[in-house]
C-alpha cells in the first residue's frame, strides 16, 4: 500500500459506514450477510478512484434479465428492486417503456406490469362495471288504470 492508500482509508471507512448504514436502515439484510455487504460496498468504493471507463454500451444489470419477470412484480434493472409496475419508477428516472427496453436489450414485448397485478386490477374493473357499454333505462309508463 503506498502512503495515498493510507490517507484515503479514513475517508473511505466513513463513506462505506454511511452508505451500509443508509442501505440498511431502507432494507432488511440478514446478520450473516452484513459482512459480505460491507466488503462488496468497500471493494465498489475502492475501485471508484482507480476503475477504468466501462465500456460504452455494456451494462451490467443488477439481476439476471430472465430472473425479472415473475408473476407478482417485476425487478426493475436500474435499481434491482421489486415493482408491481415499472412506468412510473422509470419516469422518476427519466425513462420510458421504450427507453428502459432500448437501453437494456429487452424484446418489444418486456411487460411494464406484473402479471397477477394486472389480472386484480382487471378484475376490480369489471367488477364495478368498467369496460360495459351503459345501460339505457326506459321510463316506466302507467298503464295500470
Amino acid at each position: 500500500m503506498s502512503s495515498a492508500d493510507h490517507v484515503e482509508t479514513p475517508q473511505m471507512i466513513g463513506l462505506v459506514s454511511d452508505i451500509v448504514s443508509a442501505y440498511v436502515s431502507n432494507n432488511s439484510v440478514p446478520v450473516g450477510e452484513l459482512s459480505s455487504l460491507i466488503r462488496s460496498v468497500h471493494e465498489a468504493v475502492a475501485r471508484l478512484g482507480s476503475a477504468a471507463p466501462a465500456e460504452p454500451g455494456r451494462l451490467t444489470p443488477p439481476v439476471p434479465i430472465k430472473k425479472t419477470v415473475t408473476p407478482d412484480y417485476l425487478i426493475s434493472l436500474e435499481d434491482g428492486r421489486r415493482y408491481r409496475t415499472l412506468k412510473r419508477h422509470l419516469a422518476g428516472r427519466g425513462l420510458t417503456p421504450e427507453q428502459y427496453r432500448q437501453k437494456w436489450g429487452l424484446p418489444p414485448d418486456y411487460p411494464m406490469v406484473a402479471a397477477n397485478y394486472a389480472a386484480q386490477r382487471s378484475e376490480l374493473a369489471k367488477s364495478i362495471g368498467l369496460g360495459q357499454k351503459p345501460v339505457v333505462r326506459r321510463p316506466r309508463s302507467n298503464q295500470a288504470a
